[in-house]
Order: structure tokens, then C-alpha cells, then sequence
């Protein structure tokens, strides 16, 4: 098989939350775009625009499309970047975490309302996390940077559904709005600058970190912990998901799927690593 490379960039158009938890009031977000929540938008925009005029209300349908672009198209996570010139600096969330939240995170404070008392709602005070489209300090455009992989035999319009994107949460206020501003073939194996080499003569895309005991590198999507050596942080991976055609928990949202312990991006790693990009862009070793 043979795995054509693009370079795609959008640019945020609104407010972008990524699920990360819950501390207190504050839903966080995360600091990039997972796989996932990639996979859902394009999903979601497939299967809606096959069915054209029509209504989109079967999820064995979004599973189908789902499950295809599993079989064609493979993803790096998307990160936040800036533009100088013709070229786009990637804005890492490491080493240091608190630079990027004080350049590129905001948030929005809200509370349902109880209207025979005309006041807030008791228990509904809450505060959302998001990436902002422009930086905090200077007001620059943000975009987001990543890599599609598209097999050979591909049939899917991912380029058409991308220029209609809008993915994360809070959607039906406007959040996550995305601009395609670029999809083009990448010119060479290198990625993110060099960060990171890619092949696509296999059955999957293969990722290589060039690192070292002197120069460790960091993970950049989350990985399967099974035979990887890393240091960093440790997360499940567990995701709602609708399906209607279960016997039980058939309603959107009530099926739980648990994807496997990872470690997280920004996990270190000391060694020359090779890995498999799988379902929803997580690292394989």
C-alpha cells in the first residue's frame, strides 16, 4: 500500500474546547486536537453530506464512514500555530505549559437560570476552557497544524468535508468553527519541522522520532504503552459514542468505549522509536 502525505492547516475561526475533565467548575480543554476528535468531525460531515437533503439519523451510517476512514485515511494530532511570513510556527504546549496558557487560553464563565426566581440555577455555575482564534498578548490569527495520510484505494472527499469542519464542544454555540486555508502534498518525509520522520510504504503510516539519551524528543499523539519507554503522564482513553443498534445503552452517548492506557503527548522519550499510526491517530509501538 501507499500512503500519499498532506500537509493541512486550518485556521480557528472561534472558540475551540477539546474535552480534558473536569477540576471543579472549570471544564479544561486540551491543548491540541486529539485523533478522535478529528475522526468525529470528518465522520459526522461524510456522512451528512451523502445524505444530502435527506435526514442523517442511522449511526450505523456514521458508523460505516467511520469505520472507512479507519481502513483510508490516517492523522497526526493537530497543534496550535502561528504564522510569520509564508512559514507556520508550531506553539508547543512543553516544556513550558504556563507560556502557552497565557498566549493562546481563555475562558468563558456561564450559569443556567432558574427563571420563577429569576436568578441562577443552583449547581449550574460553570467556567469552559477554550483556545482562543487569537492570541492573548500580541492578537495574531491562530491555526491549526497537522498531517493526513490517505491511502491509495481512498475514496473519500476528506479535502471537500474539511472546508466544512467544525468539531469540540460547546458546537452549538458557534465553537470550533474551522477555515482550511491549506491541504497540499508534503514535499518531503519530514514533519512538524523535522520533529519527526514519516514512511508510507506499509499497511499503516509509520511515524520515527530521531531521539536520544542527549536530545530526548516528545511523543506527539497519545501512544499505547505496550513496549514504549517514556516518561510522562499516563491517561486512559475512554469516549462516549452512539449506537443505536445495541440491545442496551442504544441512545447518543450512553456507550463507553475504552480505547486503552497511553501515555500522553509531551511524554519524553530517550531512544530511537518507530511507531504505527492506528484508529483515531494514537501511536503504536
Amino acid at each position: 500500500m501507499r500512503w500519499q502525505v498532506y500537509r493541512v492547516v486550518f485556521r480557528l475561526r472561534s472558540k475551540l474546547h477539546i474535552g480534558c475533565g473536569r477540576v471543579g467548575n472549570l471544564q479544561r480543554t486540551r491543548l491540541y486536537i486529539t485523533g478522535r476528535a478529528l475522526w468525529g468531525a470528518l465522520t459526522m460531515r461524510l456522512t451528512r453530506d451523502a445524505a444530502g437533503s435527506g435526514p442523517a439519523i442511522d449511526s450505523r451510517e456514521y458508523q460505516r464512514v467511520g469505520e472507512e476512514l479507519h481502513r483510508f485515511i490516517g492523522y497526526t494530532y493537530f497543534y496550535a500555530a502561528t504564522k510569520a511570513v509564508e512559514s507556520y510556527q508550531v506553539a508547543w504546549p512543553w516544556p513550558d505549559d504556563g507560556l502557552f496558557r497565557r498566549r493562546f487560553l481563555g475562558s468563558y464563565s456561564a450559569t443556567g437560570l432558574s427563571y420563577p426566581e429569576q436568578a441562577a440555577a443552583t449547581g449550574m455555575l460553570h467556567e469552559v476552557e477554550f483556545i482562543a482564534p487569537r492570541t492573548l498578548d500580541t492578537g495574531e490569527s491562530v491555526f491549526l497544524v497537522g498531517y493526513v495520510f490517505e491511502n491509495e484505494g481512498c475514496r473519500l472527499d476528506w479535502k471537500k468535508a474539511c472546508n466544512k469542519l467544525q468539531l469540540g464542544g460547546e458546537r452549538g454555540y458557534g465553537w470550533g468553527d474551522l477555515e482550511l486555508i491549506e491541504a497540499g502534498e508534503n514535499a518531503s518525509e519530514d514533519l512538524f519541522d523535522r520533529k519527526a520522520k514519516c514512511d508510507g510504504t506499509g499497511d499503516r503510516p509509520v511515524v520515527s522520532l530521531l531521539a536520544s539519551e542527549s536530545s530526548p524528543e516528545f511523543l506527539l499523539a497519545h501512544t499505547l504503552t505496550v513496549n514504549v519507554r517514556a516518561s510522562g503522564n499516563v491517561e486512559p482513553l475512554v469516549g462516549r459514542e452512539w449506537r443505536s443498534y445495541n440491545s442496551h445503552a442504544r441512545h447518543v452517548g450512553q456507550h463507553v468505549e475504552f480505547g486503552g492506557v497511553h501515555f500522553a503527548p509531551g511524554s519524553t522519550v530517550d531512544r530511537p522509536l518507530d511507531f504505527r499510526i492506528g484508529n483515531f491517530g494514537i501511536w503504536q509501538s
